[in-house]
């Protein structure tokens, strides 16, 4: 018996440690991250038919605190992704979102990573200390009602044209051969 109490006070003890110091949430997201590298988990395109109208009437805050207008993407191809620092699944798909970033330099797509932290500056250290170069924003006005989600992370891509195009509520494989080639497109393939 006292074996066993043993055991549980070191496995709450360390779990208490990973918690309290937020080593937790990177931990998940390493895990998940794993589970990623499977690619099972990848974004949802949106058949033409059931496509909605993007909307542009919003404002963001950029890194250095700039207002930016959201219709100032209109006409590219948009990857639109609200994600948090506390979010296991959200820290999972950030390297994969990085080497889709690096690969899409030079095409007519917006990367628009949008953080739902409480202060802005706890989403600047993270993306800092990781290294991470995509451009991330916070939200200066409401959302319209088109991208609201119960969960993060949440994906869209919005083509040149307005139309969302593809959509994922979950962590996603993003950086593949297809994704690419939606994202340079601006549209969703018909079925082969």
């Amino acid at each position: 018996m006292k074996k066993q109490l043993r055991e549980w006070a070191i496995l709450i003890g360390v779990m208490g440690v990973l918690f309290y110091t937020g080593l937790y949430t990177e931990l998940a997201g390493f895990l998940q991250r794993i589970i990623l590298t499977t690619g099972v988990m990848q974004a949802e395109m949106v058949e033409e038919s059931a496509q909605e109208t993007a909307s542009y009437n919003f404002r963001l805050v950029d890194q250095q605190g700039a207002a930016i207008d959201f219709r100032q993407f209109e006409g590219k191809t948009v990857f639109l992704n609200f994600w948090a620092t506390w979010c296991p699944p959200c820290i999972a798909e950030m390297p994969d979102i990085q080497d889709l970033y690096d690969k899409m330099q030079g095409e007519n797509v917006a990367f628009v990573l949008i953080s739902q932290d409480d202060t802005f500056a706890k989403a600047q250290n993270f993306v800092d200390r990781k290294g991470y170069t995509f451009p991330i924003y916070q939200m200066a006005s409401s959302l319209p009602v088109v991208y609201h989600s119960r969960s993060i992370p949440t994906t869209f891509v919005i083509s040149p044209l307005g139309k969302i195009i593809a959509k994922r509520t979950g962590m996603a494989k993003y950086d593949t051969e297809e994704f690419r080639r939606l994202l340079v497109k601006g549209k969703v393939d018909p079925p082969s």
